[in-house]
């Protein structure tokens, strides 16, 4: 008698590591969620660098559709400066209307420009957002009777559901807010990366011909990309300016963008998840390192930079993805004995 074997389906290339991956986010979210407990002088290091996460996970959509902004800060900065007139407009304004106020004028400021820059590609795509922060930074640094020229304009704190609350007890709302922020943004980026909108998007990176074949316009897809990349600026901004209490022109210098796009790369070009890690160790870096020795932070993130880019293209979240890779090994077969031996 002849017999036969049977095997188990083999589970999809990468979804062994997807449980271990998610346990590890749920670890590092409950560790940030004690933060102000266990080690409050941390506190408003990881805000800012939350903030600064969410703006990098705007420059990050675009990654995902090959195309690099160095201009990305002026919706940082725009949404910003949105809030602190919202604010300076509406004194006592809750912190829920001055975080929308600065969302309102980011997605403005991205339709605006994206409706021009979506036109292009590449180096030119990329100069062209570094060319409008640009010329808002100068207006910002102009006319100083509205904007306060380099020194900026105050934010003050604003209420929270009505209530006034001290210094302590609005940095301790500002912070769960901003972890709330980047896991219901964070989860609804890869989401839309997951639907037919965001997977047209990413195929202008691969072949853009394809959707003029479909009869669908490039420039409207890459549009769509590129007011989520602006919202997540905003958000990004807003938190920001409410967590430092300032807002100047140095939220839209073209150094601000270029710190985005290398915290971007850090991370892993194209994650979600290293966009907030890499801000998280970008930060850390930056304010212990200096601790020590000056500007010595800079040597050190660019040598590890290049050390990413030359040996692990994929970024810090390549790296770990690797390593999670290798401690799941993979489920064998599961074989039947042979029947009508």
């Amino acid at each position: 008698m002849t017999g036969h074997s049977t095997s188990s389906p083999r589970p999809a290339p990468g979804s062994r590591g997807l449980p271990l991956r998610s346990l590890l986010t749920a670890l590092g979210v409950l560790a940030l969620a004690v933060i102000p407990v266990m080690a409050p002088g941390l506190q408003l290091l990881v805000n800012l660098a939350l903030a600064k996460g969410l703006a990098v996970l705007g420059v990050t959509v675009l990654l995902r559709a090959g195309q690099v902004s160095f201009g990305h800060a002026l919706f940082f900065g725009v949404s910003a400066y949105a809030g602190a007139f919202c604010v300076a407009a509406l004194p006592g304004a809750d912190l829920v209307l001055v975080l929308v106020a600065g969302v309102i004028g980011a997605a403005l400021a991205g339709l605006l420009v994206g409706l021009f820059v979506v036109r292009y590609r590449g180096i030119f795509f990329g100069m062209l957002n570094l060319a409008f922060s640009m010329i808002f930074w100068s207006i910002l640094e102009k006319f100083y009777h509205v904007t306060g020229g380099a020194d900026g304009i105050r934010l003050d704190r604003p209420t929270v559901l009505g209530m006034e609350l001290g210094r302590g007890a609005f940095e301790l709302v500002l912070f769960y807010l901003a972890i709330a922020l980047v896991l219901g943004l964070g989860w609804f980026t890869l989401r839309w990366f997951a639907s037919p909108v965001g997977q047209l998007f990413q195929t202008i990176k691969t072949n853009e011909t394809r959707l003029e074949y479909l009869g669908l316009s490039p420039r409207r897809v890459l549009l769509s990309g590129y007011l989520l990349s602006a919202v997540l600026c905003g958000v990004g901004g807003s938190l920001m300016g409410m967590t430092q209490g300032v807002v100047t022109p140095e939220y839209v210098w073209w150094v601000r963008s270029a710190e985005m796009v290398f915290i971007a790369v850090l991370g892993g070009a194209g994650s979600v998840r290293g966009a907030f890690v890499g801000a998280l160790i970008y930060e850390m870096v930056r304010v212990y390192a200096s601790a020590f020795a000056g500007d010595i932070w800079q040597m050190l993130l660019g040598a590890f930079l290049l050390v990413i880019i030359l040996f692990a293209p994929g970024g810090i979240m390549g790296i770990l993805d690797g390593l999670m890779r290798r401690a799941t090994p993979a489920r064998a077969p599961a074989r039947t004995k042979e029947a009508g031996q």
